[in-house]
């Protein structure tokens, strides 16, 4: 039998402390981490972290659509969006060119379901499009992270995933496509072969699901 974890657990922002032990863990297991105040400070230096010309894609993410961060990439004509260019290929046709281009991009930037406080970043999908990236066939990967995904270690982080993050998600599916959600794959980011290829803006305020 396992023990109840608190709802707030899951939503309420962590506090400094253990967003600076969740940052420590992470920079220990050569990922760049910065802690930043919201969700403008992450729109703001994204734009920093970003050669205007890359070629970028947007995973699916609540925080990125929330915070505006999706916009500036796929509408801005700064960079060359992945995410437009391949919702107008055709699917019957063009599947084979809309998969590498969306497994090895310059950047690839989205969010995950959970950190944790011992390093890992936990990322779930139903389709998997943005796990190749993500694990390494993007040049550089940036995740914008809110303060209530920050949970102590990797069991509480499965558990945001199914009891948490899921049942939102599956509403959000419904509403957008008429067809549930699923944790159909599971990436869990332990460390970062290449020292600073991973960055994490960590925030300050709960921004996501």
């Amino acid at each position: 039998m396992t023990t109840p974890i608190p709802a707030t657990l899951f939503t309420d922002p962590a506090p400094a402390q253990r967003l600076e032990r969740a940052a420590a863990a992470l920079t220990a297991s050569n990922f760049a981490v910065e802690i930043l105040d919201d969700a403008a400070a992450a729109r703001t230096r994204i734009k920093d972290l970003i050669p205007e010309g890359a070629s970028v894609f947007t995973g699916a993410s609540e925080t990125l659509r929330l915070s505006g961060i999706e916009e500036d990439i796929n509408a801005s004509g700064r960079y060359e969006a992945i995410k437009p260019r391949t919702l107008a290929m055709d699917r019957a046709t063009q599947m084979d060119e809309i998969r590498r281009l969306l497994a090895s991009p310059d950047v690839i930037v989205g969010s995950v379901a959970a950190v944790t406080e011992t390093g890992s970043l936990v990322v779930a999908s139903g389709s998997g499009s943005q796990l190749p990236g993500y694990a390494g066939g993007a040049a550089r990967a940036i995740w914008v992270v809110g303060a209530q995904k920050v949970v102590p270690d990797l069991g509480t982080a499965l558990r945001r995933v199914e009891d948490h993050c899921l049942p939102l998600e599956n509403d959000r599916a419904m509403r957008a496509y008429g067809w549930p959600s699923a944790v159909n794959r599971l990436l869990i980011l332990n460390a970062e072969f290449h020292p600073g290829r991973g960055t994490v803006l960590l925030l300050r305020e709960a921004i996501g699901f």
